[in-house]
Formats: structure tokens, C-alpha cells, sequence
């Protein structure tokens, strides 16, 4: 089996609960899985990319507050449906808007530089996972609370736990993201030498299916820059996706 074919089946499991489209039925997750990246430190081509969505993020936040962002409005919205207040647990795309526009993006390794601006520079919330490190397929549920999320606080590490109805993505060992797209764990984070990755891209009205794939299409012209090999697989999931 190639590395594609691994990819899709993988994806194949992937799932997202009828409790979480109840809660936002436009909601869209694009999931791309790649593999064959080459790890490196950040380089002038990721350098650039970061630089140009910085500069697109303070040229966006001078002209209206970021809470009225059209789809940093909509995160906003779908967290306060579950019960979180978005002005204290900010969507990462708030998040990285925010900083991009004051202090600037941080510079991590390629991969994370990469998709940090592309996140940015498409406004849509984005996030980077080491595709060895997951137990089965990906699933968005809305948690029972009993559910083990591996995370640090004040530098240590601690198992925590998501509380009732938030929505958290999740695999056959726990949470892999609380509250959506808020917070990643440590379990499954992106490392400096992952050559498979997981992406997930999340979608509300009023971001429409062809600016999410322009997304993905980006992400993966500048991946394959530094790794012509590499192995691609997606899958788009909507209401009603078996």
C-alpha cells in the first residue's frame, strides 16, 4: 500500500458527530494528511510568508476590530453555543490574527511557520498534527467530560479533561484539541523532525468551500517547494458525509 493509499484509509475513519453539526450545521472540515515532508528550521521562503501575512493581518485589524472579522465573528459565535466565553478562550485564528498584527508571528520550524500563515493569510483556523502520534482516526465530538486531554501548565505536564458539551477533536487515547480549534495537545503536536502531518482546516458561513480548498492548495504548494515527493490525501466532511 503507498503512503497515499495509507493517508486515505486513514481519513476514510475520520468522523464528525451528528451533536456537532446540530450545534453548527454549516460547519465544514477539510483534513489533509501529508507525508515525505523534509523537517528544517524556518528558511527564506517561509520567512517571506510569514512577513507578508503579518503585514496582511495589521493592514486587516486597521480597518475593523478583529472580533468583527466575518469569520473570527463566526468562532466566536460557535464557542458561546457550547458555553465558552470567546473573549477569555480566544479561536485560533483570533489568536493568531491577534499576534500577527502587535508582536508578530512566532518562528517555530518550516512546517508550523508554513501553516501558522496560511491560517493567517486565509483567515481560517488551522491546525498541524503529527499523523504517528495518532491512535485510529480523528473524530469531532462533543466531549462527555471523562475524556483525557495530555497538555502542560506552568511547564509540567498534566491530564486534564474537557468539560461536558464542548466540542473537541479526539482519537481512540483522548482529546487532541480542546474547544474546537482553541488548544492542542501534547500528545499529537507537530515536532521538529514529523515528516507525516495532519492538518485541519475549519470552516463556518461565511467561508465558502472554494476559499477553504484555496487554502489547502496553498499549504501544499509551499510543503512540496522543499518536498517534490510528497504524498497528499484529503477529505472534505459536511453534514450528512458517511
Amino acid at each position: 500500500m503507498s503512503e497515499t493509499d495509507r493517508s486515505r484509509s486513514f481519513l476514510d475513519g475520520a468522523r464528525v458527530d451528528d451533536a456537532v453539526f446540530g450545534l453548527r450545521p454549516d460547519y465544514r472540515a477539510l483534513l489533509v494528511a501529508v507525508d515525505g515532508i523534509v523537517p528544517s528550521s524556518g528558511d527564506r521562503a517561509s520567512e517571506e510568508l510569514l512577513v507578508r501575512a503579518e503585514a496582511s493581518a495589521r493592514t486587516l485589524l486597521s480597518q475593523q476590530p478583529v472580533d468583527l472579522v466575518p469569520h473570527v465573528a463566526a468562532w466566536r459565535d460557535a464557542y458561546r453555543a457550547f458555553g465558552v466565553k470567546p473573549q477569555r478562550m480566544r479561536n485560533s485564528l483570533e489568536a493568531l490574527l491577534r499576534r500577527a498584527a502587535t508582536d508578530g508571528l512566532p518562528r517555530v520550524n518550516r512546517l508550523t511557520d508554513l501553516y501558522n500563515a496560511v491560517s493567517v493569510l486565509h483567515l481560517v483556523p488551522v491546525g498541524g498534527e503529527d499523523l504517528p502520534s495518532y491512535a485510529g482516526p480523528p473524530r469531532l465530538v462533543r466531549a462527555s467530560g471523562a475524556e483525557t486531554f495530555d497538555t502542560a501548565v506552568g511547564g509540567a505536564a498534566v491530564i486534564d479533561h474537557p468539560e461536558a458539551g464542548e466540542v473537541v477533536w479526539c482519537d481512540e487515547n483522548g482529546v487532541t484539541c480542546r474547544r474546537w480549534n482553541w488548544r492542542q495537545g501534547r500528545r499529537t503536536r507537530l515536532r521538529d523532525g514529523t515528516t507525516s502531518a495532519l492538518f485541519i482546516f475549519d470552516a463556518l458561513d461565511p467561508m465558502t468551500d472554494d476559499a477553504l480548498h484555496a487554502a489547502v492548495r496553498e499549504l501544499i504548494e509551499h510543503l512540496s517547494a522543499s518536498a517534490p515527493g510528497l504524498a497528499v490525501a484529503t477529505r472534505h466532511i459536511t453534514p450528512g458525509t458517511d
